[in-house]
């Protein structure tokens, strides 16, 4: 699309399906704090802001961290394929000439391990992780210093992301924003985000950039 040099995606539920991998991990962790968490509570206080989930279920502010830690135990134990597709888009936007980026809430040595899993690191030139900013999301300090770092105008990007904070996030860092649905239950709520598109799969993203996706090239991803 004219003018779109970088794009700038979300990890968790955007590129990689983490939603029940994320769910039975906090089950665990909040289990083992003496909170029992099942699907229906964890879709009425879920939030990519997951400090705002410990507020809602009264989680004491100084077991926050023991809450991460637990979470990131447990999660250690599950495993997440990424979503239908995203390989193959990724490599079809980075061949095109688009600059690549990620900035996500996710930790940083859980995302890196995952990025290199997948063989996509070298493909993003920017990743910006939970423990490099102060401001969580909806806060656009995340997408500020990629653009930084990818050495770009708000105007030349766009933010691919599959909730409504990444929504708010990317309107206030002033570039334009592209939702897609992912399987976490926020994501219910992007349409009324107003995202600048919305999109039912990643693989929409080659239509919207005017690249045409061949079901032989996708067969090699």
């Amino acid at each position: 699309m004219d003018g779109i040099n970088a794009v700038i995606f979300d990890w968790d539920g955007t590129l990689i399906d983490t939603a029940p991998s994320s769910f039975a991990a906090f089950k665990s962790a909040l289990r083992d704090l003496g909170i029992p968490m099942e699907s229906e509570l964890y879709e009425r206080v879920y939030s990519p802001n997951w400090y705002n989930m410990y507020r809602a279920l009264q989680l004491p502010e100084t077991r926050w961290q023991e809450a991460d830690n637990l979470w990131l135990h447990h999660y250690a134990h599950t495993s997440a394929p990424l979503v239908p597709n995203a390989v193959y888009v990724l490599q079809t936007l980075h061949n095109s000439g688009y600059c690549l980026g990620i900035v996500t809430s996710g930790n940083r040595t859980r995302v890196l391990e995952e990025l290199n899993s997948f063989d996509l690191m070298d493909i993003f030139k920017a990743v910006i992780c939970h423990e490099d900013v102060r401001n969580k999301k909806p806060h656009p300090e995340g997408l500020i210093m990629a653009l930084e770092q990818l050495d770009m105008e708000p105007k030349s990007c766009c933010y691919v992301g599959d909730s409504p904070e990444d929504i708010e996030m990317g309107r206030r860092a002033g570039i334009q924003t592209i939702g897609v649905l992912s399987s976490y239950p926020s994501s219910r709520m992007l349409p009324e985000a107003n995202p600048d598109f919305f999109f039912d799969s990643i693989l929409q993203l080659l239509v919207h950039f005017g690249i045409f996706a061949k079901e032989s090239d996708m067969a090699k991803f």
